[in-house]
C-alpha cells in the first residue's frame, strides 16, 4: 500500500493503524501521522513505530493514501491547509467523517481527486467492526479494493451506494448503542430476579454475541432461528409475546427510521 498518511490519531485512527500493522498489510515505518498536539503525535509514534510529521501539509505531501480522521467540523480548516499538497501529490483520499458526502469532500479538497468515503463503527476498536465504503467517479476499482483491504483489517466491509449510507448508519453505526441497551436491559431483568449485575451482564453479552455469530454462520433466517428456540407453550414464546405486546419490533424499526431522518438532516 506504499505510504499511508493519517491526519488525526484518535480512537478510530488508532484502531485502523493497529489493524494495518498487525495484519501485515504495511510496516509501521510506512505510516506517517500528524495531529494538533506535538507531544501527542510523538508519544503515538514512540508507542506504535509510525513516523510523526510536524504538519498536516507534510503528511498530505508524502502519503500515497491519505486518511482524514478528524471531526467533520475540522475539515474546512484542514482543507485550506493541505489543498495545494493534495493537488501536487494526488493521493487516494479516504474520509471517515460522518455526514460529509463525496460531493462535499470534492468541493473541499478538489473535485479531480480520487476520494473514498468510509464509515467504520466503534466495534472496529477490537477488530470486530463493520465498515461501509463508497467512492467518487475518479476512484478506480483498484483504489476501492485498496480501501476495502485496509478496512478488512479491523472487521468486515461492504461496498454500497452512497445513497444507502443513512440506512447503514442506522443499522451499523448507531446500532451498537442499541445492542448495548438491549444487553443492559436483559441484565437488569436478571438483577430483578436476584442475579448480581456484573454476572448478568457477562451472561447477556455472551448470549447476544453467540446469537449474532449464529445468524452470520447459518443459512436460516433470523425468524427461522427464533422458531428453533421456541417450544410450544414454552418460556421463550411467552417472552416473545411480551416483547411483541410492548411493540418491540415497531420500536426498533422506528429507531432505525429516526436515525436515518436525523442523518439526512445533518447532511443538509
Amino acid at each position: 500500500m506504499a505510504t499511508i498518511g493519517f491526519i488525526g490519531i484518535g480512537n478510530m485512527a488508532s484502531a485502523i493503524i493497529g489493524g494495518l500493522i498487525d495484519g501485515g498489510l504495511v510496516s509501521a515505518s510506512d505510516i506517517v501521522v500528524s495531529s494538533f498536539t506535538a507531544a501527542k503525535r510523538q508519544a503515538f509514534a514512540e508507542r506504535t513505530g509510525v513516523r510523526a510529521l510536524d504538519s498536516n501539509s507534510q503528511v498530505a505531501a508524502e502519503a500515497d493514501v491519505l486518511v482524514l480522521a478528524v471531526k467533520p467540523q475540522k475539515f474546512a480548516e484542514i482543507a485550506d491547509e493541505i489543498r495545494d499538497d493534495l493537488g501536487s501529490n494526488q493521493p487516494l483520499v479516504v474520509s471517515i467523517a460522518a455526514g460529509l458526502s463525496l460531493a462535499q469532500l470534492g468541493e473541499l479538497f478538489g473535485s479531480d481527486l480520487r476520494i473514498t468515503r468510509v464509515m467504520p463503527n466503534m466495534n472496529s476498536r477490537i477488530g470486530q467492526g463493520m465498515s461501509a465504503v463508497c467512492a467518487n467517479e475518479n476512484a478506480s476499482e483498484s483504489d476501492l479494493a485498496t480501501v476495502v483491504t485496509a478496512f478488512e483489517s479491523i472487521g468486515e466491509v461492504v461496498t454500497i451506494p452512497e445513497a444507502q449510507f443513512s440506512a447503514y448508519t442506522a443499522i451499523a453505526g448507531s446500532s451498537p448503542a442499541f445492542a448495548f441497551l438491549f444487553i443492559d436491559a436483559l441484565s437488569r431483568g436478571a438483577v430483578a430476579a436476584g442475579m448480581p449485575k456484573a454476572q448478568a451482564t457477562k451472561i447477556a453479552a455472551q448470549a447476544v454475541l453467540g446469537s449474532a455469530a449464529l445468524v452470520k454462520s447459518s443459512d436460516a433466517s433470523p425468524w427461522d432461528l427464533i422458531d428453533q428456540v421456541c417450544s410450544p407453550a414454552g418460556t421463550t414464546v411467552a417472552g416473545l409475546l411480551s416483547l411483541e405486546g410492548d411493540g418491540f419490533l415497531a420500536s426498533v424499526a422506528d429507531a432505525v427510521a429516526a436515525v436515518i431522518k436525523r442523518d439526512q438532516e445533518l447532511a443538509g
